[in-house]
């Protein structure tokens, strides 16, 4: 057994409470005996201890100040605190500088030079920052306190205009300004935006109106998309290509038709994991904005890009607009997010994480048309054939959730016959709600027609026949005029 020293005072204490309920007669006498002294020679000052109370200070002579012994009532929680007055663990902690962030806002004098900024609103976990490069993180980017963003009702992906102080002579440079006034959301004043409607909450419908492609009479990627798988305002298509068919130019096409015939549509280009001279390509040949992460930036930034992109494409729509948002691709897109999300221990065939799809499944599902309001349309590419499990596992989780489809062909592209669309496996889901019904009777009964012949043969047929017309209309009514005398043949 230890000594006393050793042990100190409570164990000392705790043996002599266990003694005297053994002999409770020899206690009583020893502690008699005792006196006012211990068996050291050191004066007992238990009783001192035990008083402190009625005089309000420790027992070292010091005040206490201690929160729980406060009697004006700011003082932590007095419920919590056991029978021999200790501190509970249910007590208020009002700690110097902890929400100086959410509470403090910064003060403008009037020598502060303010300096106007204007950039996208990204809201992360505990901070947001207003982007002035772009899309990705920069060293110019603007700190936002979560205060700011409660009191204004500000959504991630708002366009926001304001000032920051410029620092003083001599002051310590922090490493991002912060906001000190918010003068614009997405144009509008902070009040008036503040009554938007939430995206999430807006009534989803099948697409109403058409968004025509056909521009010149030579540019036969867009009549055929047409007349094999139209596109509405608020459509969900995917564009599956293997490799090297043609689904760059497919979607370049698309984007000039739509900037072309529909000036109205707010044009968004997002690619993701692309080569860095594609991106310069469709810069220079695209009349929108262009939005880009390439492939020698890690996963992390692509994810970024792309939910930005599309929570910006959603702020747009809330304020009924028509938006047309076309990835390529969405498969590449699955794979950053397969690298970049925390693994959940739960494989799927291919190597994919079971979490990792929902995150491009919530990307693609956010084109619909808003009854009363604007439109997201998302045009996707899909990449299949590639020789990789997992980007079959990625196509097949997006092959049902979309409304049009636009197949490409590997052979048709191999023989070099451009655009390598298979047209039997094309189409529109509800294509009758955007085409006219003498249109509709018409383009089905070439679809029967080219359905009788090889894939290759029917489309080389339908460019033949589409190079001798100068439109759709035009090239429709000779098939109709075709196959009204051949019925009567």
């Amino acid at each position: 057994r230890r000594t006393r020293g050793e042990r100190g005072d409570r164990g000392e204490r705790r043996d002599r409470a266990d003694q005297r309920a053994a002999d409770p007669g020899d206690g009583q006498g020893r502690q008699q005996g005792r006196g006012d002294s211990r068996s050291d020679g050191r004066p007992d000052n238990r009783d001192n201890r035990d008083n402190r109370g009625d005089r309000g200070d420790r027992g070292d002579g010091r005040a206490d100040n201690r929160p729980d012994n406060r009697t004006d009532g700011k003082g932590g929680d007095q419920q919590g605190d056991d029978a021999r007055g200790r501190r509970g663990r249910f007590r208020e902690r009002n700690r110097r500088g902890r929400d100086r962030f959410d509470s403090n806002e910064p003060v403008i004098g009037e020598d502060d030079v303010l300096i106007p900024i204007a950039g996208i609103l990204d809201i992360l976990d505990n901070y947001a920052f207003v982007r002035t490069s772009g899309y990705l993180p920069g060293s110019n980017d603007v700190y936002v306190s979560l205060a700011q963003i409660r009191r204004n009702g500000l959504r991630k992906g708002d366009v926001i205009t304001g000032a920051v102080r410029q620092p003083r002579d001599g002051e310590r440079r922090e490493k991002f300004n912060a906001l000190v006034r918010l003068d614009t959301v997405n144009g509008m004043d902070p009040e008036q935006a503040r009554q938007r409607p939430d995206f999430n909450k807006l009534t989803p419908l099948y697409p109403q109106e058409r968004l025509r492609l056909e521009t010149e009479p030579n540019v036969l990627t867009t009549r055929i998309i047409d007349l094999v798988s139209p596109i509405g305002k608020g459509q969900r298509g995917l564009i599956v290509s293997p490799p090297k068919a043609g689904k760059t130019m497919v979607l370049q096409a698309i984007a000039n038709a739509i900037t072309r015939n529909n000036p109205e549509c707010h044009l968004m280009v997002v690619l993701v994991d692309e080569r860095p001279e594609e991106v310069t390509d469709m810069q220079r040949s695209v009349k929108g904005e262009v939005i880009h992460s390439t492939f020698d930036r890690p996963a992390e930034d692509h994810t970024t890009v792309a939910e930005l992109a599309i929570e910006r494409a959603k702020r747009l729509v809330e304020l009924g607009h028509d938006v047309v948002v076309l990835l390529d691709s969405i498969t590449r897109l699955g794979r950053a997010y397969n690298l970049a999300a925390p693994a959940s221990g739960r494989i799927l065939s291919g190597g994919v994480d079971s979490t990792a799809l929902y995150p491009p499944k919530r990307f693609f599902g956010a084109a619909r048309n808003i009854e009363n309001g604007g439109s997201l349309t998302i045009l996707a590419t899909a990449l299949v054939e590639t020789g990789s499990k997992m980007d079959e596992v990625i196509f097949e989780e997006f092959k049902g959730t979309g409304n049009m489809e636009l197949k490409l062909n590997r052979s048709l592209a191999d023989k070099r016959i451009f655009p390598a669309v298979d047209v039997d496996a094309s189409g529109t889901r509800k294509e009758e709600i955007l085409m006219a019904k003498e249109e509709l009777s018409i383009v089905w009964k070439l679809r029967r027609v080219l359905h009788a012949l090889d894939m290759q043969q029917a489309l080389e047929l339908l460019l033949e026949k589409m190079k001798e017309t100068k439109s759709n209309a035009e090239f429709l009514l000779q098939v109709q005029k075709t196959t009204v005398s051949s019925d009567r043949d």
